[in-house]
This record gives structure tokens, sequence and C-alpha cells, in this order.
């Protein structure tokens, strides 16, 4: 993205959490990450745009508190500075979503700016006041406008993928995926990176994945790896995250190392609380 006004602040890194098959922990990573990089002093948002809602209820956002939500920002052109919520943990808003935006496709269907409605909403200006740093969103498991729309605004992708047998196939469906972004109307997107996640270490086949992925995407794999971790798995259902449900998991290690390794190739200009 490139801002036209000099005069505004800089644009956040926008990273879409993304990857079409289910159940590889993307909304798991996208509040754990996102907890992570605020943690560490960062300005993030989180923008839910699965209509499952997950991220909303995995950071106590209950139904009844989502007055506006990223549907009203795609939908009816709200502005999503009235849609952002604080969260329970400091640095860290939403754009919560909910079960309208199952209807998401059909009715964008006939809105020539379907594919650009999240980036136009991202680019407000009165989108400045947050100075957000990063802003993750938080994709459904398929391809869909809303995907589109989240790939679209995004610099670039993080894919969680689960070690297990056929990972990587599904991985370059992903990688088509972004290939057409590219011609469509995104050409600058690009893979941030393909974090392993739900990593038995006494598993020999999570090993062979791991192995694979890095022989054939390289630098592109995190170094980081999230573990399969007990606590990690309890969190959502309090509401929380693992760091804040269990600081010194091995889990709550793990997304702190990603944070890290994340603001290590995208530097800050420091705490702004």
């Amino acid at each position: 993205m490139t801002r036209a006004d000099p005069t505004r602040p800089a644009l956040p890194k926008v990273f879409a959490v993304s990857n079409q098959k289910g159940g590889v922990g993307k909304t798991t990573t996208t509040i754990n990450l996102a907890h992570g990089l605020a943690e560490a002093g960062a300005r993030v948002l989180i923008v839910d745009v699965d209509p499952q809602g997950n991220a909303s209820t995995g950071l106590g956002i209950s139904p009844e508190r989502r007055r506006i939500t990223s549907y009203d920002v795609l939908l009816d052109e709200a502005p999503i500075s009235e849609a952002i919520m604080e969260t329970s943990i400091a640095n860290l808003y939403i754009c919560p979503a909910n079960a309208d935006l199952s209807s998401a496709d059909v009715e964008l269907v006939s809105n020539e700016k379907r594919i650009f409605l999240l980036q136009d909403a991202l680019r407000q200006p009165d989108m400045d006041r947050f100075r957000f740093d990063f802003v993750l969103i938080d994709c459904p498991p398929s391809l869909n406008l809303l995907t589109v729309n989240a790939m679209i605004a995004a610099n670039a992708v993080i894919v969680p993928l689960q070690a297990e047998f056929f990972a990587l196939e599904g991985l370059s469906q992903l990688l088509l995926t972004i290939r057409e972004i590219r011609q469509t109307g995104n050409p600058s997107l690009r893979i941030e990176g393909v974090l392993l996640t739900m990593f038995d270490s006494r598993n020999r086949l999570c090993h062979q994945v791991e192995a694979d992925a890095r022989n054939n995407l390289g630098d592109v794999v995190y170094n980081t790896v999230i573990p399969r971790n007990v606590r990690v798995s309890e969190a959502p259902s309090f509401a929380m995250s693992v760091l804040q449900y269990d600081p010194t998991s091995k889990g709550a290690e793990a997304y702190r190392a990603l944070a890290a390794e994340i603001l290590t190739r995208n530097p800050i200009a420091g705490s702004k609380e």
C-alpha cells in the first residue's frame, strides 16, 4: 500500500491469516499472535471476517456487544472506526464478526467494488487516530469474497500449516489463490510466512512435514513452531488468549517467539501505549 497524503501517519502492516483448510489453528494464531505483538508494545487490530466469529468470541466479545460488525463495514459501508472495540488486552482491538457474514457472498456479488471494500475501509482517514502498527485479518476457511477482500487489503499472508499428511498439497491451492489475487487487484501480495502448528515433537510425521516444508519453501517457513499444547486448546473456552490463560505455558512462549520473529522482520518505532 502507498500513502497519497504524506501528512497522514504511516499505514499499518496488514496480514491476512489464511488457509483454505479448516482446523489448522488459524483463529488461534490470529488471537495469540496479536496478543504477543501487543505485549511487545505494538498497537494491533484484529479484523474478524469469519462468519463463525471465533476470534471475537475468543477475545470475550459476547454476541450482544457486537452492535457494529465487519458485516456492517463491508455490506453497509459503515465506518470501520465505529466497529472497532477494545479488548481486555492492552493495545489490542477488534472489529468483530457474527453470522450475518454468512450471506456476504450473495449480497456482494452485484457490488462493483466488492473485492476492494475492506481495503477501502482500512484506508479511511478515521483510522489514523488509532495509529495501529499491525492489522491481522482472520479469514474464513474457504476461498470466498471475504477471503478475497482480506487478501486485496493485505500486504502479505500468514499461513498456519498443521504438521500433518497432505499439508503441503493444501498449501499449493493457497499459493494459486495468491497468484490469482496478484493478477486481480493486489500485485504486491506475498506470503509473509508459513507457520507450522499443532506440532508434536514425538511424532515422526511432524518432523517429516517440517523438513518437507523447509526444503520446499526455505526461509518463508518461520523458525518458530507452535507445539500441540493443551493450554492453547483450553484458552478459547475461557475467552482468553493462551498468553492470558497460562503465560508460562509452552504455547504462550511459542506465540511470543513468533511475535518477536515478525517484529524482527517488521520493526516498529517502539511502544505507543
